[in-house]
Formats: C-alpha cells, sequence, structure tokens
C-alpha cells in the first residue's frame, strides 16, 4: 500500500459508480420508499463502500453514486430553463447516436429525457453538493481534496436530439448561444462544489467517445437535417467544455471520462479508436486528465497517446468492469508500459517520464445505471484489488 501523499489523479483510480448493495435496490425500486426513508439507508451503504475503497487502497473516494438513478444525477433537470419529460416522443432522437440506437436494438425505449423549454440557468441550489457534504463526514478531513464527484456532461442533453429539437428556436438561435448559458450554469455549479471544498471532478461523457464510431459518423453524414458536420459540432463541444471549466480555480482537479457505454447485460454502445478525435480531444480540451476506456479492441489501439500534451495525464481503463473474468496481471502492466511509450514517443521523452502522467483504473463505472453490470460485488472488489496491485508493481509506494 501507498503512503505518499499527492494530489489527483492517482496511480490507481476507479470511474465513481460502484455496485448498489441489493437491499438498498430493494428499498429504492420494490419497496418505492420515499427519500425520507432511503436517506438513512443510503447514508449507511455510503459508509461501508467508502470504507472499502479505503481498505483497498484507493485515494479518490467517491459515494458509488449511491444516490442516483443513473450516473448523470439530477443536474440537468434541477436547472431553470430544463424539464424531464416521461416517455420522450421518438422523433425528437437522432436514432444512429449509439446509446438511442442500442435503446431501439433492444427494445428499451427511452423512459425519460430531459429538454430546454426556457433559457437556461441555475438556481444557486446544487443537487450535487449534498453528496460532497455527507462524503466530507465519513472521510479525514485531510482527504477532503482527494474526494471525487462525477458530473454530467454539458453536451449530455444536445447530440441525442435531432437538429432543432435540443431546445426553442424562440429561446435560443442557435448551438452557441444555447451552450452559452449551459456553460454559465456549470460555472456556477463548479463555484458551489469548490466552495464546498472539492477539489475532484470528473465529467462522464460517452457522446465524445461517439465521435470515434464510424457507424455513428455514417449516420450522421447521411442526415441532411444537420447543420453543421460532426467535426465541427465535436470542436463546439470542446469549446463548450472549455467555457464551463474557464473559472475554476488552479486547486481544482478536471478530467473527462470517456467510454462507449454501459448498458443492460453490459452492453457497450458505440465502438472506435480515438484516432480520429486524438489531436482535438488531447490538445484542445482544457482538462487535466482523460480516463479512457482501454479494456477491449473496442477501444483501438495506444497510438493516438502520442498526441497527449507534456502538461497532462491519462488514465488506463484497461480492467473491464462489465464481466467476472480476471485479467492477467502481468499482460495489464505489459499495456501499461506499451502505452507509455507511445506517450513517450509524442513528448519525446522516456517510459519513465511517461509513466509520471499515467495512472489505471476499470475501463469504466461498475454501475452507470442502478442495477449495475454483470458482476456481484465481492467480483466488484477483486477487480479494484487487482487495480491497486497493478498500480503498485508499476508505480511502487505511489497512491
Amino acid at each position: 500500500m501507498s503512503s505518499l501523499h499527492r494530489s489527483p489523479p492517482f496511480r490507481a483510480e476507479h470511474l465513481g459508480s460502484l455496485k448498489r448493495p441489493q437491499h438498498l435496490l430493494d428499498a429504492r425500486y420494490k419497496d418505492s420508499k420515499s427519500d425520507s426513508e432511503l436517506r438513512p439507508l443510503e447514508d449507511a451503504a455510503i459508509k461501508e463502500i467508502v470504507a472499502t475503497q479505503q481498505s483497498l487502497g484507493f485515494h479518490g473516494i467517491s459515494d458509488g453514486e449511491y444516490r442516483r438513478h443513473m450516473f448523470w444525477g439530477t443536474f440537468w433537470p434541477s436547472l431553470k430553463g430544463m424539464r424531464e419529460v416521461q416517455d420522450p416522443p421518438l422523433d425528437t432522437f437522432r436514432m444512429y447516436v449509439p446509446d438511442i440506437a442500442a435503446f431501439m436494438e433492444t427494445g428499451h425505449k427511452p423512459g425519460e429525457s430531459v429538454y430546454c423549454v426556457g433559457k437556461i440557468e441555475h438556481t444557486g441550489e446544487s443537487t450535487y453538493v449534498g453528496q460532497v457534504e455527507y462524503l466530507k463526514t465519513v472521510v479525514a478531513e485531510d482527504k477532503w481534496g482527494d474526494i471525487k464527484l462525477t458530473m454530467a456532461a454539458p453536451n449530455w442533453y444536445h447530440l441525442r436530439y435531432v437538429d432543432g429539437k435540443a431546445y426553442p428556436r424562440h429561446v435560443y438561435s442557435g448551438d452557441r448561444e444555447y451552450f452559452k448559458d449551459v456553460a454559465r450554469a456549470y460555472q456556477v455549479e463548479l463555484d458551489i462544489l469548490y466552495k464546498a471544498g472539492l477539489r475532484n471532478v470528473q465529467f462522464d461523457d460517452p457522446n465524445l467517445a461517439y465521435f470515434c464510431s464510424e457507424k455513428m459518423l455514417s449516420g450522421w453524414e447521411k442526415d441532411t437535417s444537420n447543420t453543421v458536420t460532426a467535426s465541427e459540432l465535436l470542436d463546439l463541444y470542446i469549446d463548450l467544455y472549455n467555457d464551463c471549466i474557464s473559472k475554476i480555480p488552479s486547486d481544482m482537479h478536471v478530467g473527462v471520462h470517456l467510454c462507449r457505454g454501459n448498458f443492460v447485460n453490459s452492453r457497450h454502445f458505440s465502438e472506435g479508436g480515438y484516432d480520429s478525435i486524438a489531436t482535438e480531444l488531447f490538445t484542445k480540451l482544457n482538462v487535466h486528465t482523460y480516463y479512457l476506456e482501454y479494456d477491449t479492441p473496442r477501444a483501438g489501439g495506444f497510438e493516438p497517446l502520442q498526441h497527449l500534451p507534456p502538461n497532462k495525464n491519462v488514465v488506463l481503463g484497461v480492467i473491464t468492469s462489465k464481466f467476472p473474468e480476471m485479467e492477467d496481471k502481468d499482460e495489464m502492466k505489459a499495456r501499461i508500459y506499451a502505452a507509455a511509450d507511445m506517450v513517450a514517443k509524442g513528448s519525446g521523452g522516456s517510459r519513465e517520464d511517461a509513466l509520471k502522467r499515467m495512472g489505471v483504473s476499470p475501463q469504466c463505472g461498475f454501475a452507470s445505471h442502478a442495477e449495475g453490470n454483470l458482476i456481484d460485488i465481492e467480483g466488484m472488489k477483486k477487480k479494484l484489488a487487482l487495480v491497486r496491485q497493478i498500480a503498485d508493481e508499476v508505480w511502487p509506494g505511489e497512491p
């Protein structure tokens, strides 16, 4: 186990969402307990999963997203001008966007979605901050800066909608005007969280990885209703992110997690390597750390890591969170060294220099949706223990 303290990111990371205990799932969904009845059950479960993370040697502690139904939480419907719609109309969706396509293929029509219905504005009340405040009661004060909160991507309720359906045209004349208000809302949220003591933020963004999907890009090109190319939209999303985080203090760490989806029965949504977006992603997006899926060939090779600038970090998700079968530790270490060689090739440094900006993690969360992947809690613990063992051998003595 490591003892040396460092700021995020850590050598051993996980991606925030963790398997929920069955009694908590039953209380929420089977017994339909009220929020007030759920609260003490959530508190106890969070306290236990925090202790589990600490016992396994993890430092970027999360609450497992135990208070959430889905990984993005309740940020979007809490904003003025946004409204959650149950049983949303199918004609508002781009059917070739990977998560929507997967829903349709498996007969899982989107149960709810959030739509802009007026000018977007943060209310001044955060639906995330309570999660941070409770974690502070179960984590030592000198470790509060390590607490990691996962946040919804600022483009989440844009890519999925047919052009013209993400917001009313009488409210916003175009994407840039819409994104400006979205960014202001995120700026307020990040300020509230910072003042509450949060220093470690991870945006969860499958959308960015969708731009690696040839299937989606083909669908985009065939869609004559689109007013921008997919490449132009990716640039808009990067500008949106940069605006969202433009006012964070210098001691707030921000990372972005790209994955290809978690769905029922551990299904993924999209495939494709990072090659086509690597330059824009790594050089134009002003985050500190990239948490990248790399557990299967669907994420491509390590060559795109040559574009990682010398001032940025990458955490390699080489351990799958989808299935219980255990990876070979030595094989995973070899993959990390191969990735480090690519980072070094791009920056002109050594493998050792590259490793100073790297870490290891599962490829995604274990429970992006409440029920979670096809792995039980004990299986999850074994995976996390493997991540820690790999980190201890590649980066001995470091957290």
